[in-house]
């Protein structure tokens, strides 16, 4: 078995049969004999919207953090087909265990992108209601939430509840106990569970190939679980991986663990200086391989698309952003008091007292002393 290797253009002696494929990074479509969709031209383009709206919110988080709106970002440059693509495979009463960077899973499920930049801002704990779209809040724990999906997996499979669980984490977190712990106890409980690892090459500045000696779907075999892993700057390829895996756990046979294989284009977050432990010939290998040109290539050579669509995408993420932007600027900052209300799911006797004691000690304060 081939171990992963890092050269200057990204990681090697991979066999590249192992990994699904529907388009290829020149946009020309390719099929694959267990995993294989035919999306009409209107599914396609709004694969191309999603993925596009995506960039641009991530790209107005970026320059919001650097104006110093924001007190952190975390990019998902280049990872916009793996988080659409897999995020559109789901239906409504499937639950999502997202980490911190899935942006594109968020506008998936139509999440409004106010509540994420609400977090980042500082002004929320979290920002949005899980149980409105199924969609659980981010977790800047890593690994933590695998487990905490897989717990949820278990209720819905004793429930008996004809819904799916997925959970997304990245290659560093493969790394911590808490995902391999899912791991077995999805296995042996037949959770209904898609542990989705976007593998982007980097736990900060680490390597993949410093987080596991073999690629990563291989590990599945070792505790039952289905592993697969898929071109995630393919989005459709991780759109038909994603809705077999969901289904897979819908009729309970087993979980699987998808790897999608991508990059991720900026910085851990803003942070962050790549420029420090990557290559810049590694950035240009990946490129060539952008999930967005790949689809665009696909629906112009076509003629489901022309530029008069794409200009018009375009302009929707300009209005877009330009909303987040004037939004964000403009967000009040929360009632110190706020935290008692959010500590129990009903009035506590003790929190009622120390609420008090704080609203007098606030009041004690004189403005401008």
């Amino acid at each position: 078995m081939a171990a992963q290797k890092r050269t200057s253009d990204g990681l090697s002696g991979e066999d590249p049969g192992e990994m699904v494929q529907l388009l290829t990074p020149h946009g020309e479509r390719v099929h694959h004999p267990d995993y294989d969709i035919e999306p009409t031209p209107g599914e396609l383009r709004e694969m191309y919207r999603r993925m596009a709206l995506t960039r641009r919110v991530d790209a107005e988080g970026v320059t919001l953090q650097r104006q110093g709106e924001l007190g952190l970002w975390p990019s998902s440059l280049g990872q916009e087909a793996a988080q659409v693509g897999s995020g559109l495979a789901l239906r409504a009463d499937d639950h999502v265990f997202p980490s911190y960077r899935d942006h594109g899973v968020a506008l998936a499920r139509q999440v409004d992108p106010l509540h994420i930049f609400r977090l980042f801002r500082g002004v929320s704990h979290g920002g949005w209601d899980p149980a409105e779209k199924n969609f659980h809040l981010y977790t800047l724990v890593i690994g933590s939430q695998v487990l905490h999906a897989t717990g949820y997996a278990m209720g819905v499979a004793d429930d008996d509840a004809d819904s799916a669980v997925v959970v997304y984490f990245g290659d560093g977190a493969t790394s911590q106990g808490d995902v391999s712990e899912a791991f077995n106890f999805a296995a042996v409980y037949d959770a209904p569970v898609v542990f989705f690892c976007q593998n982007n090459q980097w736990a900060i500045s680490q390597g993949v190939e410093r987080q596991s000696k073999v690629p990563i779907h291989r590990r599945a075999a070792g505790f039952g679980l289905h592993g697969v892993r898929v071109d995630g700057n393919d989005v459709l390829a991780c759109l038909a991986v994603t809705r077999a895996a969901v289904e897979r756990a819908r009729q309970g046979r087993e979980a699987t663990l998808v790897e999608a294989f991508t990059y991720r284009m900026g910085a851990h977050t803003t942070s962050d200086d790549p420029t420090r432990y990557r290559q810049s010939a590694e950035l240009t290998q990946w490129a060539r391989k952008d999930p967005i040109a790949r689809l665009e290539k696909y629906l112009l050579n076509h003629g489901w698309a022309d530029a008069d669509f794409v200009a018009g995408v375009g302009e929707e993420g300009d209005r877009l952003a330009q909303h987040i932007k004037e939004s964000v600027r403009t967000m009040p900052d929360p009632d110190l008091t706020e935290f008692f209300d959010l500590t129990y799911a009903g009035e506590h006797r003790q929190v009622t007292e120390e609420r008090e004691w704080f609203k007098e000690y606030e009041a004690s304060f004189v403005e401008g002393s």
